[in-house]
């Protein structure tokens, strides 16, 4: 495995690992991507092999070019057209009837394919010199929790990569939001980087999933996901009752006026801005779930913007979707 800083010298060399078959961790505006080329059977199958990610898990397509997107998509009609124009690049992906040429192993066998192209200048670029779609989850193991630096890919899946492209850290920090726009009705299928109340602006009401799917349409939808190694509990705004000898701590959405009963405490925003929140949510979960916690209490966030993909996020971590009723109470201001 090779990790260098993504200067133009590094990035033309990681294009060359994937020309070759090989598997690259790379940075987007959302979350580091472990990338192989999505056109190359072989290749996409040693991404489900380093991430012990089951075969039904379907992966998204990251292209450098909007007009990409006709190769991969056998339809793409004014609704999907109207939301490329306006938000790529960035965290949006769609998902589409696929064409004949993306192979059956980055879908999981299905009709569709789910596209997007990342706003980061390093993924644009790699893209960009393997002169191929490049097929990318999150560059961790399966279900655990997204990396948004490149010493997150090294600690936890550095051994089975070629090659990891440090390119900071992540400005967004939570995954792209995905739409299904397969069917007459637009339909959310993950909560993401991009707020549902901007979609919306441009294509109107949409519905969002909450089907447990017995096999997913799109990456994030299984019900447990984003897991640390530490239980994960959700809680409200008061400290939360914790047995004597317990050793937990506090992933808090704001300042906290006190850090007892907690062993340690972060905090997504001092200042309560989402976007802050969303940017620091998997480097906190990161640090509490290194601590030596026998269990972190997450406070729950306003459910509005990005507050529902960090809600997506927390609910997935804690195993179940909890809803916002009859939750204890934790430390906030």
């Amino acid at each position: 495995m090779k990790l260098v800083r993504a200067t133009p010298q590094a990035i033309g060399e990681a294009a060359a690992v994937i020309r070759k078959g090989g598997l690259v961790a790379f940075p987007t505006e959302t979350v580091y991507g472990l990338g192989a080329d999505a056109m190359n059977s072989l290749a996409v199958a040693r991404i489900f092999e380093a991430k012990n990610r089951p075969r039904f898990d379907p992966l998204i397509v990251h292209i450098a070019d909007p007009s990409s997107i006709t190769k991969l998509c056998s339809v793409v009609d004014s609704r999907a057209a109207k939301l490329t124009e306006r938000f790529w690049p960035g965290p949006l992906t769609l998902v589409l009837p696929k064409t004949q040429v993306v192979p059956d192993v980055v879908t999981a066998g299905l009709a569709s394919v789910a596209v997007r192209m990342p706003s980061h200048t390093v993924a644009l670029e790699l893209i960009r010199q393997a002169g191929t779609p490049i097929a990318a989850p999150s560059a961790n193991p399966f279900g655990y929790l997204s990396p948004t630096t490149a010493q997150h890919v090294e600690e936890q899946i550095g051994e089975k990569v070629d090659f990891i492209l440090d390119g900071g850290k992540c400005t967004i920090g939570i995954e792209s939001t995905i739409i299904d726009l397969t069917g007459k009705e637009p339909v959310v299928l993950r909560p993401g980087g991009l707020a549902i109340e901007e979609i919306e602006k441009v294509i109107g009401k949409v519905t969002i999933s909450s089907a447990r799917w017995q096999r997913p349409l799109s990456p994030g939808q299984l019900p447990r996901h984003y897991s640390p190694r530490t239980p994960v509990k959700i809680v409200a705004d008061e400290p939360a009752e914790i047995i004597n000898g317990t050793r937990a701590g506090l992933l808090a959405f704001k300042s906290v006026k006190e850090k007892l009963p907690y062993e340690v405490v972060e905090v997504l925003s001092p200042a309560g801005d989402l976007r802050e929140a969303a940017a620091n949510f998997f480097s906190c979960l990161h640090r509490l779930d290194g601590a030596g916690l026998d269990i972190i209490y997450a406070e729950a966030v306003p459910d509005t913007g990005l507050g529902k993909a960090i809600m997506d996020r927390l609910h997935k971590a804690a195993g179940k979707r909890d809803t916002r009723q009859n939750l204890p109470k934790t430390i906030g201001d």
